[in-house]
């Protein structure tokens, strides 16, 4: 079974009283020893129990947490409202930035060698020694990318080269099916041809006159039906 809700009130029972005192007491130590380990903030934790024993836990220092509190409590006062400790703190900030892009701004124009004239011979040193290492990187860094180049381009030829080998045998195989093609039609040209009888009258006249029993049979009638008219 789970636990159960207990009321809020004051424990009347002394050693039930003390018990949970204690179990508390401990839980309460542990969640400020991880609120401040967690989130690193400072924490001053003050606890006296029934009996006036006090039980502390600080993650830096109970007095200096508690001056801090007075501090900033008078800070707070004085200062005013909410909205002008805003605004102060913008402020603040703002000031901080302005600082930051000045210096920014200083170094750009070292670089460049804008304000080199009144630079000393250790700054310009140091100078030299900056801006030899960001040439170093900068070398690095394109060597880097030409490297990079390089190789892409020669997995290109690799597959270009790939691409015109798959692309030359699907020609040599196209013309090869090509000439099969041409071979097998020659071949019933020919046959075609030599199966054909070509008809010459001269051939067939020469064929017939070489028939001398035909040739005189023919002529034999012709005398008879002569004869035959007379």
């Amino acid at each position: 079974m789970g636990r159960g809700k207990i009321e809020i009130k004051r424990i009347e029972n002394t050693t039930n009283r003390q018990v949970t005192f204690c179990k508390r007491r401990n839980g309460l130590l542990k969640k400020a020893y991880e609120l401040s380990v967690l989130c690193d903030a400072e924490i001053a934790l003050v606890v006296f129990s029934s009996r006036g024993r006090l039980y502390e836990y600080s993650n830096n220092s109970v007095k200096a947490t508690i001056e801090r509190y007075k501090k900033a409590n008078s800070d707070t006062s004085n200062t005013g409202t909410v909205a002008e400790i805003t605004a102060q703190h913008y402020q603040q900030e703002s000031a901080k930035l302005r600082q930051q892009i000045t210096t920014l701004q200083n170094s750009n124009r070292t670089l460049v060698g804008d304000s080199i004239a009144t630079m000393s011979h250790r700054e310009l040193k140091q100078l030299e020694a900056r801006l030899d290492k960001g040439l170093g990187k900068i070398r690095a860094r394109k060597n880097e990318l030409l490297c990079a180049e390089i190789e892409y381009m020669q997995r290109r030829e690799m597959e270009l080269q790939n691409d015109n080998l798959y692309l030359k045998s699907k020609v040599a195989e196209s013309e090869r099916g090509q000439q099969t093609m041409n071979t097998m039609g020659a071949a019933s040209t020919s046959e075609y041809e030599q199966s054909v009888v070509h008809y010459d009258p001269t051939n067939f006249l020469q064929l017939f006159m070489q028939q001398p029993q035909y040739y005189s049979q023919q002529q034999q009638d012709r005398k008879a039906f002569d004869s035959d008219e007379r």
